[in-house]
């Protein structure tokens, strides 16, 4: 019976320990959120890289609107190399919704950019995530679409 139990405990600690391991979740309000989405506007059209290091999340999935899937690296090296230039970023109509530690923004945005030496002016609807944990806000997630 003993030998149950200690098995028992022993798979009740496997399925629990990934949980315990997962960071600590901070509530986050919506001024916080928002102020971290400036400071990243802020950071990308100066090519702040360290800024961007600190801020992205390690996971982060950024979804352009042409439906390319950039990492952190991928992302933050695009513009590094000068292939992806952000010149100015203008969000409107922003909402913010906070569910504990996750802060959605959603909203209409216009984007003045250079992507392989050809400037583009980008409408689009958009998601960006946030999530505090440890003090700090990382950048998580975006997701857009162009508007017509």
């Amino acid at each position: 019976m003993n030998r149950l139990i200690v098995l028992l405990a022993a798979l009740a600690g496997l399925w629990v320990s990934p949980f315990a391991f997962a960071g600590s979740c901070e509530p986050v309000s919506a001024d916080e959120a928002l102020s971290a989405e400036q400071m990243r506007h802020a950071a990308q059209t100066s090519n702040d890289f360290d800024t961007m290091e600190k801020i992205f999340s390690p996971d982060l999935v950024y979804v352009h609107s042409s439906s390319v899937v950039d990492t952190k690296q991928s992302y933050i090296d695009s513009m590094r190399s000068g292939a992806v230039v952000y010149k100015v970023m203008t969000q409107t109509n922003v909402e913010v919704r906070t569910f504990g530690c996750i802060a959605i923004l959603t909203g209409n945005g216009k984007y003045d950019v250079r992507v392989n030496g050809k400037d583009l002016t980008v409408p689009l609807r958009f998601h960006s995530v946030w999530k505090k944990s440890d003090g700090a806000l990382q950048y998580v997630s975006w997701q857009s679409t162009r508007i017509p």
